[in-house]
């Protein structure tokens, strides 16, 4: 039986860079993602989703980033992936999805239909994209029209004409509200009240969002978005979509119905569409065996190491989701990995 220093779960940016790092250390290492090719959860990002339009992308380790253009982020950042992926000689086998990962002997055994990996250590890089959040409301099954989530985004063009509400205060709802309210009418609903940010974001700025993102996981709780605590901003490409009032938001209903929604006061909102762009959660049910999450309810890290396991490393998860995040998160796992390595190999 082969048994690697570790198995890394998802090629994406995180996946990538923890990878990259892991190779730089002279540690056997495979990589597992659950998609046909490279891109991570780019290549599923909508048509309209452009380099210009994602504020630029952190350079993997040792390689120089895409330039900002017009071109699809869907098409860029496959390709980049992909040429990183060959010019680095990442080990990455396609399609993987892993099922389970449990402890057997002190081992950890990554699982995927009949096909199994051992390893001394586990960086785990399966970011959000395959979790995405839809709460429920009363009444959604009713519904007469067609209700879809920010990853089955179709484009602007599929609600021409189409009376939508758009749920959600992130900043994918305002994105998504800037197009969509050019070809239809929209009304914006959202839970609280959203925060507008009216500053410059500075690299300070960024700092203290990112440090508050990662006090939460330390003290093993759910992570936060990095946005919910920045505030939203209104790019140029959405004022016309403000000039039409799409911004004028209205508290959450309280219940749908087959041709809308309702609300608190009793008001009625008309709608042929509910797009739901209500984020996302960290995709790790498959390490469920392991017994991960703290009683707050997330799983607790000291840097990118889960305090409950020291053997597993977590990327892309809470503070590290952002691209800047990723790659340091990646470097700090395969410390992390290291010395989980030479500390077994000590007390041997």
């Amino acid at each position: 039986m082969d048994i690697l220093d570790a198995v890394v779960i998802g090629a994406g940016q995180a996946g990538l860079s923890s990878a990259y790092h892991l190779g730089r250390r002279g540690l056997s290492y495979l990589v597992l993602d659950a998609d046909q090719g490279p891109g991570g959860a780019w290549q599923h990002r909508w048509d309209s989703l452009t380099m210009h339009d994602v504020h630029g992308i952190a350079a993997l380790p040792d390689s120089q980033a895409p330039a900002l253009s017009e071109r699809r982020a869907s098409e860029a950042l496959p390709a980049y992936f992909a040429g990183y992926e060959r010019e680095h000689a990442i080990p990455v086998e396609r399609p993987v999805r892993v099922e389970r990962v449990t402890d057997e002997e002190g081992l950890l055994v990554t699982r995927a239909g009949e096909r199994t990996w051992t390893s001394r250590t586990l960086v785990n890089a399966t970011g959000t994209w395959s979790h995405p959040f839809v709460p429920r409301y009363p009444g959604m099954a009713t519904f007469a029209g067609e209700q879809l989530h920010t990853a089955d985004y179709p484009g602007p063009e599929h609600f021409r004409g189409r009376r939508t509400v758009v749920v959600g205060g992130g900043a994918s709802a305002v994105q998504l509200l800037g197009e969509v309210a050019l070809v239809t009418d929209t009304v914006w609903v959202t839970r609280r009240p959203p925060v507008w940010r009216t500053d410059d974001f500075t690299p300070d700025a960024g700092r203290a969002a990112v440090a508050l993102v990662e006090e939460r996981v330390r003290r093993g709780l759910p992570p936060a978005s990095v946005v919910s605590v920045t505030g939203l901003a209104l790019r140029e490409q959405e004022r016309a979509a403000e000039a039409r009032g799409a911004y004028a938001r209205r508290p959450m209903f309280s219940s749908v119905e087959p041709g809308g929604v309702r609300f608190p006061d009793g008001s009625f909102e008309r709608a042929d569409v509910i797009l739901w762009a209500t984020g996302f959660r960290p995709a790790v049910t498959h390490l469920g065996p392991l017994r991960l999450r703290s009683p707050q309810g997330g799983i607790q890290l000291d840097g990118t190491t889960a305090v409950a396991d020291p053997r597993v490393q977590l990327v892309g998860y809470g503070p590290s989701a952002s691209t800047i995040g990723a790659n340091r998160a990646g470097r700090a796992a395969a410390r992390g990995v290291a010395r989980w390595l030479d500390t077994a190999r000590a007390s041997a």
